[in-house]
């Protein structure tokens, strides 16, 4: 079967990469990461990614959004990584599913169109500091009573947890069973405390809750988490083979033009088989997010196969890539002034997002050796 995006998809990379190019290029970039003191989401770029339809584009239609699947999703991821581009579209993007897969039509009615809008900004809180992207990672109880259900413990890390308005907390149950809450950052008993983070093209928190009230999605349980956390690994893998491939063109085009002894150091035949190993490693890890996608939203039974496999050569493929540039841009690409450290530290901290490799090499035993 031959298997390749649509001439719509095509066109919407094409239109992503365009606008970025000229509207949030990489200069936009540095601004956000250091200012170290900001907020790292820049309204103007949230305001046309909501103008362009890239926050709708898994809300259903009867929701005002574009009713698309994760494969068209995982187009702007991919684009997203290629320019580093800050904000918090994948946490909001994932708020949006989580209340589109589980939860009441007043809840997606009241969540759904003002996300799709951009009206929203939102953010999952899944697992306890160090947890796994499973349920036994879980960090947060729910104590269910006539009063409601309060939910208390930490979750972290959390993307853009200091701007986000609501969150999806995932929280064990008393019956031992998994739920997902809606739950309002700004709340007096949710404390949100910053984190440090190497990579300037996000921020991070820890959301501790104390008693916080939580309006579970009715249909949330373990198996839900389990496919929002598989959503959230294929995105995070499309961001990285997008960081790796931007990585590795850029290496290519400089090397092409810098000169040692007399010679573009691009010639040189170890630093042409390294970069054509490359090559070939960030293309297997594109065509694999691709499948994952695909296999989620066609609800095939190897979707949790390939969304391991995925992530795992995503990881790989972004850390040689990024960590290469680096090395063959020679001195400059040490420095601070250069942008490899963007997309490098951008790949190191998305490998440990939704699951390392180690993580993820493990379920792929697990779902094929072991069974």
């Amino acid at each position: 079967m031959y298997f390749a995006l649509t001439d719509e998809q095509r066109a919407l990379a094409e239109t992503v990469r365009d606008f970025l190019a000229d509207r949030f290029d990489l200069t936009a970039v540095r601004a956000v990461f250091e200012d170290t003191a900001g907020d790292g989401h820049p309204a103007e770029l949230w305001k046309a990614f909501a103008e362009q339809g890239w926050l709708a584009v898994l809300v259903p239609e009867e929701n005002d959004g574009m009713g698309l699947g994760l494969l068209d999703a995982q187009v702007l991821a991919r684009a997203f990584g290629a320019g580093a581009v800050p904000g918090p579209w994948l946490p909001t993007v994932l708020v949006g599913e989580a209340v589109r897969l589980a939860g009441s039509p007043a809840q997606r009615a009241a969540v759904l169109g003002p996300l799709a809008a951009g009206e929203l900004v939102a953010t999952v809180a899944l697992r306890a500091p160090g947890g796994s992207f499973d349920q036994s990672g879980v960090g947060v109880t729910a104590d269910i009573d006539p009063g409601g259900t309060r939910l208390t413990g930490t979750a972290s890390p959390v993307e853009y947890a200091g701007v986000a308005r609501t969150a999806v907390v995932a929280a064990k149950e008393p019956d031992g069973g998994i739920g997902l809450y809606l739950v309002d950052p700004t709340s007096a008993s949710v404390t949100v405390t910053a984190l440090d983070t190497y990579d300037g093209t996000t921020r991070l928190g820890a959301l501790t809750l104390d008693g916080a009230a939580g309006e579970r999605l009715p249909e949330s349980n373990a198996a839900v988490l389990a496919e929002l956390s598989r959503r959230g690994a294929v995105l995070a893998a499309a961001d990285l083979v997008g960081t790796a491939r931007a990585a590795l063109t850029r290496t290519i085009e400089y090397d092409k033009t810098r000169v040692q002894f007399g010679k573009a150091v691009g010639s040189f035949q170890f630093i042409k088989h390294t970069l054509a190993d490359l090559h070939v490693g960030v293309l297997m890890a594109e065509h694999a997010a691709l499948y994952a996608a695909h296999a989620v939203d066609a609800a095939l039974p190897d979707a949790a196969l390939a969304v391991a496999v995925a992530k795992a050569k995503a990881n790989d493929a972004a850390e040689r890539a990024t960590g290469a540039m680096i090395q063959y841009h020679g001195g400059i690409g040490y420095t601070w002034e250069h942008e490899a450290h963007f997309f490098y530290k951008r790949a190191k901290r998305l490998v440990g997002t939704f699951g390392d490799a180690g993580e993820h090499l493990d379920r792929i035993a697990a779902l094929s050796i072991d069974a």
